[in-house]
């Protein structure tokens, strides 16, 4: 028995630091002692197996998403009693941080608002933006490329992402810098701590709400004089019962898209180059095939998933792989447990390039809630890939910052709910 297996319950996933830098010796520590743990600090049930996490995810009925993204903190401040608690997560949802966004929402308002974002995201419509894809990534990588190095996070994954999701949406383009400092300054406002895996019983309820106004503008622009853009539709579109969304629904699914999309992709696009860089023969394969970079990009989703994580509220008393949740639980389906369950993947710990069954990760979720904007991070990493084994030769961890093989360091996003790289030092040879 490990250390951590005989001192279980002295760990606190939610507040310890060392969670953050390798959360999986905790995750197969929890699923050594079952499948679904208790964990007690904060009363949460710990869902590391992985056909115990597709069972929650495809039980909408019986689990709300309401605390998806914030679990525990704060809470919902009214007595959760009985058998059946649904009246009163109805009564109490808007307390809760995200209240607004589609992640935290359940039918039938979740039904209507992605109904919207579905009919936006076609895939006549994802073709038509990876074409302008190849020309992004070029333009962002003749920024820095002559250098020989990068720090690949903010050189390129952070602006990239933004400009494509802004050019899908129809964003501006002489807007572009305007929300980068936005989506900035919002983060910074919002207390640092407080966003998106926080502790902080100061949590915003609806922490995006900087941003809302630029994009209710673009709605109500587009509704005076409509474009060939995905904004347009949005601001057009009706609920499936025919009536036209108001300003603000239509306004917080644009924001949905434009800021999730954005963050789960830059920590894809971050991961994959970690794995590339430190792999000279990874390297040379995806190089010499690039067929198998899809498959490539599949493992990485699983053996590192951007989001380590997704809550639920038990709405009602059930029981999901022979134990027992009350009425009122918070459940954390651990997506980056789920990915690694010896009993669904071969050697989970490994990055296999041919894993046959790589795609049936969670790493984008499953069910009602599974991530609309999958096929989107997948194009955009794919194509990112491509460009980068195009233009930069010999790709290699900058030691300088990192530290040598085999005691290297690196920073990831310090919260509960995302995980990936806060920097990523790379060299390289250009190649002309």
């Amino acid at each position: 028995m490990t250390d951590l297996e005989a001192d279980l319950e002295a760990v606190d996933f939610f507040r310890d630091n060392s969670m953050i830098e390798d959360p999986y010796p905790y995750f197969d520590a929890l699923r050594g002692r079952c499948p679904i743990v208790r964990e007690n600090h904060f009363g949460v049930m710990m869902v590391t197996g992985y056909d115990e996490a597709v069972a929650v995810y495809n039980d909408p009925n019986n689990f709300s998403s309401c605390n998806s993204v914030s679990g525990p903190f704060p809470g919902i401040s009214a007595p959760m009693e009985g058998d059946d608690i649904s009246d009163v997560i109805e009564a109490h949802r808007d307390e809760l941080p995200f209240f607004d966004m589609i992640p935290t929402l359940d039918p039938p308002v979740h039904t209507d608002h992605r109904a919207l974002l579905m009919r936006l995201l076609t895939p006549k419509r994802l073709k038509e933006n990876e074409d302008s894809m190849w020309n992004l990534a070029d333009q962002q990588l003749g920024g820095f490329i002559e250098r020989g190095k990068t720090e690949f996070v903010a050189d390129y994954a952070s602006p990239f992402t933004m400009y494509v999701v802004g050019d899908l949406l129809g964003v501006p383009t002489e807007d572009h810098p305007r929300l980068r400092v936005l989506m900035g300054e919002g983060y910074v406002e919002s207390g640092g701590d407080a966003v998106v895996g926080s502790t902080s019983a100061e949590m915003l309820r609806s922490p995006l709400e900087f941003i809302y106004d630029q994009f209710s503008g673009y709605i109500e622009d587009r509704r005076r004089a409509p474009r060939d853009d995905v904004l347009t539709s949005l601001a057009t579109t009706t609920f499936p019962d025919g009536s036209l969304p108001p300003v603000g629904d239509a306004a917080r699914v644009a924001v949905n898209l434009f800021s999730a999309g954005q963050e789960t992709t830059v920590r894809l696009l971050g991961t994959a180059l970690q794995y590339i860089a430190e792999d000279p023969e990874l390297q040379q394969l995806l190089r010499d095939d690039r067929s198998r970079i899809p498959n490539f990009i599949e493992e990485v989703l699983r053996i590192e998933s951007p989001v380590k994580g997704d809550f639920r509220l038990a709405r009602r008393s059930t029981e999901i792989g022979g134990v027992a949740i009350p009425a009122g639980t918070t459940v954390m389906v651990l997506n980056g447990a789920a990915n690694r369950d010896p009993s669904h993947f071969e050697c989970p710990g490994e990055l296999r390039v041919d894993r046959p069954n790589a795609r049936e990760h969670l790493a984008f979720g499953r069910g009602i809630h599974s991530c609309p904007g999958g096929p989107l991070a997948r194009a955009e990493t794919r194509v990112s890939l491509e460009r980068v084994l195009d233009r930069m030769a010999d790709i290699r961890i900058d030691e300088e910052f990192h530290g040598p093989r085999g005691a290297r360091k690196y920073d990831y996003f310090p919260t509960f709910i995302l995980r990936g790289l806060m920097q990523l030092h790379l060299e390289f040879t250009p190649v002309a």
